[in-house]
């Protein structure tokens, strides 16, 4: 695994590079957005996993990773100091796959960043192709498409997308789509629910709902949500 640290404190950076490149993880280090954008921006993408501060000089983790988020689909893992719920739900609602308060240990912060790894490359079955109408979800591949078109998804819109369309027709409780961008054996996390109406609204403005009456993706009010089947094609054939 390669990571790429973006924190100004030196001392840490030093302390994760001794702990984790014994298991595996190289990591570089960048002390400000700039210098993120600057070694992200090197063809092909170097790094599997990017671990971004909060607290940066310049621009905040916060920018930076929304600045992230409109170039790649690197997944994301912010740290802070600042390990207020709202700052968790903000980070994850910008597209941020986790967050991690400091202090932390070296050890959880590994199985962590496993976690999101784990979650950003699904292992399903190899033929797994889900299509709900015009909407088609290539779930190894982590790809969907609308009317043959590539939908530009964030790894969390799609997780969502995934265990909507996995039942489409029917009702998903909001607890069981918060669980679904968690990977097995993870705790429940209410502030992950707490942040699916965002998700929710970026994937129904890719998908072309518009207004309050939305034909793909329909909210079940106090439940959770629905992703609408297309109805069958009617057979016209003139009665003899």
């Amino acid at each position: 695994m390669r990571a790429l640290l973006v924190d100004d404190d030196r001392e840490l950076a030093r302390l994760l590079r001794d702990y984790l490149e014994p298991h595996g993880v190289s990591i570089d280090h960048a002390e400000d957005g700039p210098g993120a954008f600057e070694r992200l921006s090197q063809a092909p993408l170097p790094y599997d996993i990017v671990l971004l501060d909060v607290m940066l000089p310049g621009m905040n983790g916060f920018e930076v990773c929304r600045g992230i988020r409109d170039r790649l689909d690197v997944p994301i893992v912010m740290l802070t100091a600042r390990g207020d719920d709202t700052d968790r739900v903000a980070g994850l609602e910008i597209g941020a796959d986790d967050y991690v308060p400091k202090p932390f240990n070296p050890r959880e912060l590994l199985a962590r960043m496993r976690a999101v790894l784990r979650r950003a490359r699904p292992q399903h079955s190899p033929s797994e192709r889900i299509e709900v109408g015009d909407l088609v979800i290539d779930v190894p591949a982590h790809t969907a498409s609308l009317a043959g078109e590539k939908l530009p998804l964030t790894s969390f819109e799609l997780r969502v997308l995934v265990a909507l369309a996995r039942h489409a027709g029917e009702t998903v409780t909001r607890e069981a789509l918060a669980r679904a961008v968690l990977s097995t054996g993870e705790v429940y996390d209410p502030s992950v629910d707490r942040s699916l109406d965002v998700h929710v609204s970026h994937l129904r403005h890719k998908l072309g709902d518009r207004g309050r009456e939305p034909r793909r993706i329909r909210t079940v009010r106090g439940v959770g949500y629905v992703l609408v089947k297309p109805p069958r094609p009617r057979d016209d054939k003139t009665r003899p």
